[in-house]
């Protein structure tokens, strides 16, 4: 019995092994990743330096692993600092020095005026995709995925995905530059929007997703005009950075009816009360000359007649704005970026 207890005990274990690290048993290595690699590193696409070092061979756990690693402290020649040091292989490698190239940087340029500095990326992890106990393995499982969660400026300003995505103008549009490059380049990319376990970071990937390798996943899709151009090589800026949004312009004058439309207050007490007409101040009467005398016998006057009180117009507005209706909406916006 005891034989049996320890048994069932060592498969419990051995069975949770695999699920912690979230590994498929029955899936086999494609044969096209190590060709792939190797034809990559064949054609010396990876330049070592102090900062693109090559390490030995990563075989498992199961059939996680790379033939030919680098370890990446800095990326573009060493003008770009990495957060963590990161694990890839030569192809993934190799496109994202290409994506930093012609997309990452002329963004970074283009709506902020400054290069990037430093990027916190994710790379090389054996475990299921995303991160679901049992499932296919991830591209992370090859050396073959990128995770972007943060670009660093060169002035110190740091643009998040998680917050830039719905951020400032500039920070969406500089994503959404970065966003199309990558699928221009990758066959799987994943943004915020594409599903609930990537709304903090952008997912690329080379997996092939048929036999020829040509389907591409590029989610989500967006409404976005891109200002650079769509060559493989690197790019300048198409035109300098979108000026500050500037504050509203001041508002004409508010009429009195927009003011009070239901009439609440009456229009009387809108204006300063007029003084009783005793309290009128009157200028005294001209003494005149007495008249020459004459042989004619004048006529009776008539008492002059006090004069009548001036009358106080009430303030109009001009003609061309009493016609033309209060806008409500905030002036100087364009459409939102989606």
């Amino acid at each position: 019995m005891w034989r049996s207890v320890f048994a069932f005990s060592a498969l419990t274990l051995f069975g949770a092994g695999l699920t912690g690290c979230a590994l498929n048993k029955f899936e086999q290595r494609e044969a096209w990743r190590d060709q792939t690699e190797q034809a990559c590193n064949a054609k010396r696409l990876v330049e070592t330096t102090e900062f693109v070092t090559p390490s030995k061979e990563i075989s498992g756990p199961g059939v996680c692993g790379m033939l030919q690693p680098y370890r990446v402290t800095r990326l573009g020649k060493g003008t770009v600092a990495l957060k963590q040091r990161v694990t890839l292989a030569c192809p993934a490698l190799t496109e994202a020095e290409a994506w930093l190239a012609d997309t990452i940087q002329p963004a970074a340029n283009l709506y902020f005026g400054q290069p990037v500095a430093e990027i916190n990326a994710g790379t090389y992890a054996c475990r299921g995709r995303n991160n679901q106990a049992g499932a296919k393995l991830s591209e992370h499982s090859f050396g073959n995925a990128v995770d972007i969660m943060s670009f660093k400026l060169a002035d110190g300003y740091v643009i998040t995905v998680k917050g830039g995505w719905r951020g400032t103008e500039a920070e969406q549009a500089f994503l959404r530059e970065v966003f199309l490059g990558a699928c221009a380049r990758f066959s799987t990319v994943l943004a915020p929007g594409s599903n609930v376990f990537h709304y903090d970071h952008i997912h690329v990937d080379l997996a092939r997703h048929d036999p020829r390798g040509l389907r591409r996943i590029c989610q989500p899709l967006i409404k976005f005009v891109p200002q650079l151009g769509t060559d493989a090589a690197a790019r300048a800026t198409a035109r300098p950075r979108p000026p500050e949004r500037l504050p509203a312009p001041p508002q004409a004058p508010i009429d009195v009816e927009e003011d009070d439309p239901y009439g609440v207050t009456p229009m009387s007490a809108r204006q300063p009360a007029r003084p009783p007409a005793s309290q009128l101040a009157h200028a005294p009467a001209p003494v005149r000359a007495p008249a020459p005398p004459t042989a004619y016998a004048a006529a009776p006057r008539a008492p002059l007649a006090r004069p009548p009180a001036p009358r106080v117009a009430a303030a109009l507005p001009p003609e061309d704005f009493a016609l033309e209706p209060l806008s409500l909406a905030a002036p100087g916006l364009s459409e939102p970026i989606y």
